[in-house]
């Protein structure tokens, strides 16, 4: 079988390590993947036209995300499926037009799957849809740690100014810089933490994907002591990073299913995220990790 597979693939994101990792395990059970960035497209008939001029045929589709993904598919011609990303049924919901597509996207679609059952019960909740299609499988995450990573020299190169690095206790912050994964939630707190215990850092880490928060980040970043942000590493150094770390840190307003907190319980790494739905379908209290309702 020869699939079309739509995904946002903002480089070093999760949505991309997912994507990526679907497809190898579409193309490891013998068929063909052809992984396509949904920022490419401006509307279904672009897909369309994709599909009916490509030189083979495709026999089927499948998006992640039901309004950035699943819209692109309407028209495609051919049986599709839909991964809820996290965005389309937490925040998208909220929008009337958005709303209407992913319905829409629903309706046509041959399954959809969600990561967690809180994911399905709220799109049973907010969109008119056929929830018996919609089918309930956690994320699968792989960890692969760089041989070759200088933990010291990480540290450097984000600005830690310190010769006895296995002192710190270094709390990381593993997000793109967009609004939904509110990097600045919790500089604050730990700014003052810092202050009363100079061994606590925090380091954020990510690809900048929103320019505008991206710039009151760094600034921020400059006004508060024991905070420090981090250039962006390739998968297997900053899983160096989240092993060497004290804790992984999660701030998101909302979740999908966070691979990277994911990828800290399978490192074997505390994990401190934020209490929303997303993340308390994965996070036990005091048992696989701590969940959070505030900054203190």
């Amino acid at each position: 079988m020869r699939l079309l597979f739509l995904a946002c693939l903002s480089p070093k994101t999760g949505n991309c390590t997912t994507a990526e990792r679907i497809r190898d395990h579409i193309e490891g059970a013998g068929h063909v993947c052809v992984l396509r960035d949904t920022r490419e497209f401006s509307s279904a008939s672009e897909v369309t036209l994709l599909m009916r001029q490509d030189q083979e045929v495709f026999d089927a589709a499948l998006a992640i995300h039901l309004f950035k993904g699943g819209r692109l598919l309407l028209d495609a011609g051919v049986p599709f499926g839909v991964v809820f990303g996290g965005t389309d049924i937490n925040e998208d919901v909220k929008d009337g037009h958005k709303r209407s597509v992913m319905e829409e996207v629903l309706h046509r679609a041959r399954f959809a799957v969600a990561f967690t059952e809180e994911m399905k019960q709220k799109a049973k909740t907010y969109l008119e849809c056929d929830v018996s299609k919609i089918h309930v499988q956690a994320q699968g995450i792989e960890t692969s740690v760089s041989a070759h990573f200088s933990w010291t020299e990480f540290l450097h190169t984000a600005g830690v100014c310190e010769d006895r690095v296995d002192d710190l206790h270094v709390f990381l912050l593993v997000c793109g810089l967009r609004k939904v994964k509110d990097p600045l939630y919790l500089l604050n707190a730990f700014s003052e933490w810092h202050s009363q215990n100079p061994r606590v850092i925090l380091i954020i880490i990510g690809p900048q994907i929103d320019p505008v928060l991206s710039k009151e980040v760094e600034e921020c970043v400059k006004r508060c002591a024991g905070v420090f942000l981090a250039a962006e590493r390739s998968q297997e150094e900053l899983h160096a990073a989240m092993r060497k770390s004290f804790a992984v840190v999660n701030s998101s307003v909302s979740e999908g299913m966070s691979a990277a907190v994911l990828e800290a319980m399978d490192l074997r790494v505390p994990v401190l995220a934020r209490d929303i739905p997303g993340n308390a379908a994965i996070v036990r209290h005091e048992h696989s990790g701590l969940l959070y309702s505030s900054p203190e």
